[in-house]
């Protein structure tokens, strides 16, 4: 069901839908309702299809209810199933009331089985209550940028005040997968624990190579949802079809026309040297890399920020290297001198009378910064 809703962010959308330029060709078309692809370490948008609309979002609620769990409880802690836990509707990991399991336990039966079952017993231990786990998922959506999404319980059944944007919930799994603990259970295809057997819902991960997982969903009123990710040549991406009842070959389909169409190109590699100003070696503090389709080009910037005149050590900070797509900045890594810098001639007895240059790799300058 498509929502109508005003577009609160649209001035922030718009911002990161900027990267979409006039040059993209359309190469890949999808049945859902509403779709983003996103290139998941530098989140710029490849495709999208109503990215703004708020709509129902069915069990990949379930992607912010394992990570509020994970950041906020602890996986050993033994959890007994209430009553309204073992006797909440659809899908279900057949939990017993009265029956113990660890959080961890829960947790693959929350993202494996689509448990909402699970998903209360686990609302329950870690926030006290449903309604309070509830207001910590809400909080978390707002702390990850989700400005247009709503939670109203922790397993995304239908209610008006439960919903989400493609396009947050792209952002969403932006954070999930930066979680390894969250990405051990999403990507493990089957799991025997305590004399239960549980498969995983996510057929992507049997079909396609490369797939990481995340979470499927499906409601009579919301349809058929997924948002998975996928990494190939060590680029990743992530995919949200909303309303999509052709949803594993459209991830596919997604998945082909991104990693074809947007090739990741590293720009910088931590350690690794740069530049080089006044005879002295540039080293990039961080990695960066930003998909770019064929004909767009980064442009590289050195911008220094102190003057490169000893006595300064391997490793100091000196400046940064800014990267823009059309005029546009779309990141910057810090730059580290490799090699010391020996005070002026005459004024070594200034600098505390034991200055001595070391050569050191760009590895342990970086070690030494970081």
């Amino acid at each position: 069901m498509l929502k109508t809703f005003p577009f609160r962010r649209a001035g922030a959308l718009a911002l990161a839908l900027a990267y979409l330029l006039a040059g993209r060709v359309r190469a890949v078309e999808v049945s859902a309702s509403a779709a983003v692809l996103m290139d998941m370490d530098s989140g710029r948008v490849l495709y999208e299809r109503n990215a703004g609309a708020r709509m129902l979002i069915a069990s990949t609620t379930k992607i912010l209810t394992a990570l509020v769990a994970i950041r906020d409880g602890n996986l050993s802690d033994t959890v007994k199933v209430s009553r309204e836990a073992a006797y909440t509707e659809g899908s279900s990991m057949y939990l017993k009331e009265g029956e113990e399991l660890t959080l961890e336990t829960l947790l693959y039966g929350l993202l494996l089985c689509s448990g909402n079952d699970a998903a209360v017993a686990v609302a329950e231990h870690v926030g006290g209550s449903v309604e309070g786990f509830v207001e910590r998922m809400n909080e978390t959506a707002l702390e990850l940028g989700m400005e247009d999404s709503s939670f109203a319980n922790p397993n995304g059944l239908d209610d008006e005040e439960h919903y989400s944007t493609a396009y947050d919930m792209a952002l969403l799994a932006r954070a999930a997968m930066g979680n390894e603990t969250l990405v051990r259970i999403a990507s493990t295809r089957t799991a025997t624990i305590g004399g239960r057997t549980m498969t995983n819902h996510n057929k992507l991960l049997r079909y396609m190579d490369g797939c990481l997982g995340l979470k499927t969903g499906y409601t009579r009123a919301a349809g058929r949802t997924l948002v998975s990710c996928a990494e190939r040549n060590g680029q990743r991406l992530i995919a949200v079809t909303l309303q999509d009842g052709n949803d594993w070959a459209d991830h596919q389909s997604l998945y082909d026309y991104g990693f074809s169409a947007y090739p990741a190109k590293r720009m910088a590699q931590l350690g690794h040297e740069m530049a080089v100003e006044a005879g002295i070696p540039l080293i990039a503090a961080d990695s960066f890399a930003w998909p770019l389709a064929q004909g767009e080009v980064l442009e590289t910037s050195v911008k220094l920020e102190r003057d490169l005149t000893g006595p300064l050590r391997a490793g100091t900070r000196v400046g940064k290297a800014v990267f823009s797509l059309n005029g546009k900045e779309v990141g910057r890594v810090g730059l580290l001198i490799g090699s010391d810098i020996s005070p002026p001639p005459g004024e070594e007895a200034a600098s505390s009378g034991s200055w001595k240059p070391e050569v050191e790799t760009a590895m342990t300058v970086l070690r030494k910064y970081r």
